[in-house]
């Protein structure tokens, strides 16, 4: 048996390496058409210009690297500006347009505002708290609205109130 299997094996060698024996000769014919190509000219690479560096001179500029926050504090102190030592409420954090009103508590203590976040919970705010992302205070709740004075800079290093108001969602 194993004689057998050896002849097979020799008789399936033998007509594979016939097989591989010519018929290269469109590979011969492939490698000479690559050969006789002409070559492109390869561009050369571009010249980096030298960094040329930008010396700033502050004259009467205001400097770049103050806040301007910190301007406005210093350029105005008598006009309205928000207290950046405060700590920032939780709905301080998201635009006015993002948070919900979405009703109102009033006890004997007083009248609080319920505001859903965009992040599903819902916080009681009342009068003189904070929410929006311009330094807005709530200065009146109705059963319809929450009113609020925002503080916006005027472009002229200074700060400005702007009233806003948040409605019930029905």
């Amino acid at each position: 048996m194993s004689r057998a299997l050896a002849s097979c094996l020799l008789v399936g060698g033998l007509l594979a390496m016939a097989g591989c024996g010519g018929g290269s000769s469109d590979l011969d014919r492939y490698i000479a058409e690559v050969k006789a190509r002409k070559t492109k000219d390869i561009e050369p690479i571009p010249q980096i210009k030298p960094y040329q560096p930008f010396e700033y001179v502050a004259d009467e500029r205001r400097d770049p690297f103050v806040f301007v926050e910190r301007a406005a504090e210093n350029a105005n102190p008598t006009g309205p500006r928000p207290d950046l030592r405060r700590n920032k409420e939780p709905l301080e954090e998201f635009p006015l347009d993002a948070l919900r009103m979405v009703g109102i508590i009033s006890t004997p203590a007083g009248t609080y505002a319920l505001v859903k976040a965009p992040d599903g919970v819902v916080h009681r705010v009342a009068v003189h708290n904070h929410m929006g992302q311009n330094y807005g205070e709530i200065v009146r709740i109705s059963e319809s609205e929450v009113s609020l004075l925002e503080l916006v800079p005027d472009g002229f290093g200074g700060w400005t109130q702007r009233p806003a108001s948040l409605a019930l969602s029905q």
